[in-house]
């Protein structure tokens, strides 16, 4: 313990010191541009820069290494959309801001200190840091990583890495490293939960403390250090020469994360010290939905699923797609003939939502091809586990496991050509009257054997069924798998005879409850009205989560139908709804984590509407209706008020639903309702968060007390800064691109709305937004 103090002590001096040597001190009013002498800032022995460097046919922002031939960034601001043409300018203005400097008079943030910026430097530690005026420091990199650590940096509890999206493009890649408040240190897929089935790296130090850091000294030691200054894990073994050595700790584009070194003597690459994972094919999302990795020695390929391509030839994250035109689930098109092809030795995520014992692989996919909501299926061990599409984190393993995929071949237009010629065309024509009476005859006796032996199957099924969730306690619950039967006895007693209540709402309240035998953490909505409108509202609920599995929509695990009492059992979401965080101050959220749970709710809602077996419209689409689980992940949930269309169609006639301030205008102008309606109230939605505010708020004054009202009047003044007032520093860019996408979803008329899936890519920045309309004007000129 002594001698490790020592090291660390002698590692802060040393540290001291490299801070010490008389960085170039960058004042107020100082600018680079992307071209000529003055793109970047150096540091004193020239071996780090902050400033412009070369991204594909543009320039980022960022830190990076100068002094050698590889010009490496250990740093991107902006990794949202970090490249720039050359007419930017990068600017430490006279006001105290660090901002890059666009056309037309626009710019982007590089860094929000909580107080002015004095003036600014770049060490020889590779940290840029800035200051007050008192000289102290306010911001610095090294407490805001990107993709790497420098000796002296650390990863902070909480906090993570994200890879780079390609070798020459350092934006947000598809892996992330982080370091978890429990003292794990995990890596997972960007965009996914940190719960371990998406993990496919981890320290295995999780209950060794809450303020574990990932640490890097100068001598190429990598470790985790909990707050006493005990060593909690040691990475990589320390000891390696100081003297003119660079090293540096980066997860690369492939999802593994590595130490490298680099000798300023020698000049040579760089050498790999460290690596987390020897195996490439490792990292989860590599080769996207559909998708599966294989490797030969040291070469990672990916290939996708029989009767699929990639989207994208040149990005294995893409994923794969159909090759062939899938028909709807109850298609009974000739020309669509499907078969089953078999993929040996892979393994996939299991998402099983039917599990069935069969003796064969043969047994399993005739049962899958009967099944048209079975896409995939995997067979093990005797068990026949049916899937949905898209099949994800699919690798070659020496492994039983057999993967069937449903493939559709069209009929072939030579189908029958030699009878054609053998038979003569009234012959023929006897010959097909006498095969369609036959072949009808057989249908018939076949169809009444089939339902017999159908019924008496499905009997001795449900009383199977029932034997064994008698005998497991009705508690066990398989993941991915249908919703779970439970009795109000059983829920009685994991809710300890509902006891704690999470939140009440117009329908019944909801208790938070431990189930026995998993010791799982449930919550337990127990419905009150259970005349004809509770029932249906229950079915509802039943009917709609039931068949549905997304990240973004809380996920119900079972039901009881105990007599009068209809209760459902959903995933325990912590963290309670948005609406107790959004309007709590001491709750208050960053910019990036409103942007981030914005864009969770999108894609909840755009799975509702285009990505389910059937079209949904949620119907109630409002902050206390969005939960957010332990890592502030937003879910949508209470399916209560849903409308399900059916396959054809696209709108429907419906009394109204919803709540009032986020119903949209339709609802009571008799007109017909589209998924247009949740949009409405998802622009709504987006302006109260956006705006920390109600969207009815009468503590304002006339002018502001409607929200949406007030957006646009600011919108259409350029006056944008009074929706969020003087509390935060927001790039006005961002803010304005927030706004316009609100005010499109806010549309009094439902054509001018977008779709959720136009509102993602707006999300995403990969659209074009055109100037809004007034959301009423279309109504006003009528």
């Amino acid at each position: 313990m002594a001698a490790f103090l020592f090291f660390v002590l002698s590692s802060a001096f040393y540290s001291g010191i490299a801070a010490q040597q008389s960085p170039l001190n960058i004042s107020l009013g100082s600018s680079l541009t992307p071209t000529g002498n003055s793109s970047s800032w150096l540091s004193p022995s020239g071996i780090f820069a902050f400033g412009f460097y070369q991204q594909r046919n543009g320039y980022a922002v960022g830190i990076f290494l100068a002094g050698i031939p590889e010009k490496t960034a250990v740093w991107t601001a902006n990794r949202d959309n970090p490249i720039f043409s050359s007419n930017v300018s990068l600017i430490l203005s006279t006001d105290g801001r660090l901002i890059l400097q666009l056309l037309e008079g626009q710019y982007i943030s590089i860094a929000n200190p909580l107080e002015p910026i004095s003036s600014a430097s770049m060490l020889d530690s590779g940290n840029f840091v800035l200051y007050n005026s008192e000289k102290e420091i306010i911001w610095q990199s090294f407490e805001n990583p990107t993709n790497s650590l420098l000796p002296g940096q650390r990863l902070a509890a909480d906090h993570e890495l994200t890879s780079s999206a390609s070798e020459t493009d350092d934006s947000n890649g598809i892996f992330r490293l982080k370091m978890q408040t429990d003292g794990h240190l995990v890596q997972y897929p960007v965009g996914t939960t940190d719960v371990a089935e998406n993990s496919y790296w981890a320290s295995g130090t999780n209950g060794d403390g809450p303020n574990i850091t990932l640490n890097l000294q100068d001598d190429g030691h990598l470790y985790l250090i909990n707050s006493s200054v005990n060593i909690v894990k040691n990475l990589s073994d320390g000891g390696h020469p100081k003297n003119k050595m660079i090293y540096l700790m980066k997860i690369d584009v492939d999802g593994i994360f590595r130490l490298y070194s680099y000798s300023l003597d020698q000049g040579r690459n760089w050498s790999i010290i460290w690596e987390s994972s020897a195996d490439k094919c490792d990292p989860k999302g590599l080769c996207g939905f559909n998708g599966f990795c294989t490797k030969l020695d040291n070469l990672v390929e990916c290939k996708c699923l029989p009767g699929f391509d990639f989207v994208n030839q040149g990005n294995w994250s893409s994923g794969c797609e159909r090759s062939f035109i899938a028909g709807s689930c109850n298609s009974t098109d000739p020309m669509v003939n499907y078969t089953i092809e078999y993929l040996e030795n892979t393994v996939w995520e299991d998402n099983t939502f039917f599990i069935l014992e069969t003796n064969t692989r043969e047994d399993c996919a005739k049962i899958c091809l009967e099944d048209c909501n079975c896409e995939a299926a995997f067979f093990k061990d005797g068990q026949c586990k049916k899937q949905r599409l898209p099949l994800t984190y699919g690798r070659r393993a020496i492994d039983p496991n057999v993967a069937l995929v449903k493939v559709g071949k069209p009929a072939t237009k030579d189908e029958g050509v030699s009878e054609i010629h053998n038979n003569p065309p009234k012959k023929r024509k006897e010959e097909g009257r006498l095969y369609i009476l036959i072949i009808g005859i057989s249908l018939a006796v076949s169809g009444v054997l089939i339902s017999v032996t159908a019924g008496v199957y499905v009997c001795r099924i449900k009383v199977s069924a029932y034997k064994q969730i008698s005998q497991i306690g009705n508690v066990e619950f398989v993941q991915n798998v249908a919703p779970t039967a439970l009795s109000f006895a059983e829920l009685d007693q994991a809710t300890k005879g509902f006891r704690e209540e999470l939140g009440r709402g117009a329908s019944g309240a909801v208790y938070k409850g431990i189930l026995p035998n998993s010791k799982k953490v449930v919550a337990v909505k127990k419905l009150e009205k259970v005349l004809a409108e509770g029932e249906k509202e229950f079915q509802n609920e039943l009917t709609v989560i039931g068949k549905t599995h997304h990240r973004n929509l809380v996920r119900l695990l079972g039901y009881c139908l105990d007599g009068t009492k209809r209760l459902l059992v959903y995933e325990y979401m912590s963290n309670g709804s948005l609406e107790n965080i959004l309007y709590k101050p001491e709750n208050r959220l960053s910019w990036d984590e409103r942007i981030r749970i914005v864009r969770d709710i999108a894609r909840g809602i755009l799975y509702l509407h285009e990505e389910c077996e059937t079209q949904i419209i949620h119907c109630d689409i409002k902050p206390q209706n969005v939960l957010m689980n332990e890592n502030r992940c937003a879910k949508i949930s209470d399916f209560g008020l849903a409308k399900i269309l059916k396959h054809d169609q696209t709108r429907t006639y419906t009394a109204v639903r919803g709540t009032r301030g986020y119903v949209a205008p339709e609802w009571f102008r008799n007109l017909p309702v589209s998924v247009k309606a949740d949009v409405y109230s998802f622009g709504i939605m987006l302006l109260e968060i956006i705006c920390y505010r109600k969207n009815a708020d009468w503590t304002y004054s006339g002018d502001e007390a409607i929200l949406e009202e007030w957006a646009y009047q600011c919108f259409e003044a350029r006056e944008l800064y009074k929706l969020v007032g003087d509390r935060e520093v927001l790039d006005v860019r961002e803010l304005e691109r927030m706004i316009k996408i609100a005010l499109w979803c806010i549309q009094d008329e439902p054509a001018l709305r977008p779709s959720m899936k136009k509102v993602v890519l707006m999300l995403e920045g990969t659209v074009d937004i055109p100037v809004p309309p007034s959301p009423t004007s279309f109504l006003s000129a009528i």
